[in-house]
């Protein structure tokens, strides 16, 4: 048994389940609405289709917060590994491009995974840090596709002499 933990609020519920498109937040108002109507816990969720603890869930929440417990909290998710510092710092160093001891000529992602760890000691995945460099305003870089049998001379020749092409 429920009992209305602010005045209106039964009405409220049943007017605010006619209004919700997302059936999850429907069916948890309804459970409370369920609950109210003197139903027990395993009926309310065979009716619903939920799991009992998802009924016991959302009916306490109402029992004591009201309306507003039936609303989700945002859930945090994984801290960044990279602070707002150490982006700075690696925003830096990738704008100075690369040194003569990382042997390459473009920095690529397992080489700014291999500079992360080693200069600011963060260990991140290949996969992750893809989405650090979006986050930072970085694009991949792809060079544009050559055939094998392309001859730089030809290609020229034909631009020489093409009647259609414009000169400047």
């Amino acid at each position: 048994m429920v009992t209305e933990h602010d005045a209106g609020d039964f009405q409220r519920l049943r007017e605010l389940m006619n209004q919700e498109r997302s059936a999850l937040q429907r069916d948890r108002y309804r459970a409370v609405l369920l609950a109210a109507d003197d139903q027990e816990g395993d009926e309310i969720a065979k009716c619903i289709g939920r799991s009992p603890r998802f009924v016991d869930e959302w009916i306490a929440r109402y029992r004591s917060h009201g309306l507003p417990g039936l609303i989700p909290k945002k859930q945090p998710g994984a801290r960044p590994k990279l602070t707002p510092e150490l982006e700075a710092r690696l925003r830096k160093r990738l704008e100075a491009g690369p040194t003569a001891a990382d042997k390459v000529c473009t920095l690529r992602g397992k080489d700014i995974v291999r500079i992360l760890e080693q200069e600011m000691g963060v260990k991140h995945t290949l996969g992750s840090i893809y989405g650090v460099l979006d986050r930072l305003g970085y694009s991949c870089l792809s060079p544009r596709p050559r055939h094998e049998k392309n001859d730089p001379k030809a290609i020229e020749q034909f631009k020489e002499q093409s009647p259609f092409l414009s000169r400047r």
